[in-house]
């Protein structure tokens, strides 16, 4: 019997894929406050062809934030332009540079810091944040460490319990000029949020680490009510 093939409409940028997506990635011109939690809408939507997708996203996208803005063809028109600024204007030029200067050092180097120092400093970050802050605003809830499927399916490094529910936490590494009030899940990680807290009865809070210290302290109020109505 044939197997039925499923009809595909995404276009193939070949070679150019990775540099778009990672431009797109780095600018964040494709998160939910520029075009809107998509994987929502189109669950919402349950299309049975593109047209009904593509009739339904636009009238019924906006952009995710505090002044949604409904979104247009004009709009992904604009970002497209924006992406092919960043990419000719920034992407590019840095990118021509460091080819220039790398060296087989640089790669021998750059694989055994990735994997000896930066997983060292990210562990050491972590029980930072948790031992030193969460576990001493919250001395009543009891945090552990992630299940490794949980860490990679999740996006959860810790979960505290309170009680038999639990709220997830993931902490991220912040630089100190960083502006992490722009920062903006991506619609894999909402989605997991979602089913985490489906599943353990608590939402999931993200924490960003200023060299091992909680740096979005208004976080600690948020989690104090959280677990205040977990305690209901």
């Amino acid at each position: 019997m044939p197997t039925k093939k499923t009809e595909k409409y995404s276009k193939d940028f070949g070679k150019k894929e990775k540099v778009l997506n990672y431009a797109c990635q780095t600018y964040q011109l494709s998160r939910p406050n520029k075009v809107g939690a998509v994987m929502a809408l189109i669950r919402e939507c349950q299309p049975k062809t593109i047209t009904e997708w593509k009739k339904w996203y636009f009238n019924k996208a906006f952009t995710d934030g505090k002044n949604p803005i409904k979104i247009t063809p004009e709009i992904l028109l604009e970002l497209g332009e924006r992406l092919h600024e960043k990419i000719t204007g920034v992407v590019i030029p840095e990118w021509q540079a460091a080819f220039a200067e790398l060296s087989l050092q640089d790669c021998i180097d750059y694989i055994y810091n990735l994997t000896i120092n930066r997983t060292y400093d990210g562990f050491i970050r972590e029980k930072s944040v948790v031992n030193d802050g969460l576990s001493k605003h919250f001395p009543e809830v009891k945090f552990i460490e992630s299940d490794i499927d949980l860490d990679h399916a999740g996006d959860i490094d810790y979960l505290g319990f309170v009680g038999k529910k639990a709220f997830g936490v993931q902490i991220k590494p912040i630089t100190a000029k960083a502006n992490f009030g722009n920062y903006s899940i991506s619609e894999r990680m909402r989605d997991n949020f979602i089913d985490f807290e489906k599943k353990y009865g608590g939402k999931v809070f993200i924490i960003f680490s200023l060299d091992g210290e909680i740096g979005n302290q208004e976080i600690i109020r948020e989690i104090k009510t959280e677990i205040d109505r977990l305690k209901k």
